[in-house]
């Protein structure tokens, strides 16, 4: 099954800044194969169901081994049985929506 997934993981006790265990998660997400996008406040990931939750643990593994002794994640999926769906494709949707008005 075809998934998207909104992820924002969230390493406790490193200090302010992130970016170096967002990075981490986006080799694995490239390692992986996954279509994705990293924005401000997250990373959107396309692809079949059981590689996107892989690549989701794995993040996990990764961010510990680095040394977040804690992390907080979310997540937002979306699925759908009628057609295959990309982030692009409901960003186009979108503007096609708003071109409308």
């Amino acid at each position: 099954m075809h998934v998207l997934v909104d992820l924002s993981v969230v390493p406790l006790g490193v200090g302010v800044s992130v970016a170096h265990y967002v990075a981490l998660c986006q080799k694995v997400l490239e390692e992986a194969s996954l279509t994705h996008s990293v924005y401000p406040a997250g990373t959107l990931i396309e692809g079949e169901w059981d590689a996107v939750f892989a690549a989701v643990k794995r993040c996990h593994l990764v961010v510990h081994a680095a040394g977040a002794p804690r992390i907080h994640t979310t997540m937002r999926v979306g699925t759908r049985t009628d057609r295959e769906e990309s982030g692009s494709a409901r960003l186009t949707s979108v503007a096609r929506a708003r071109e409308a008005l």
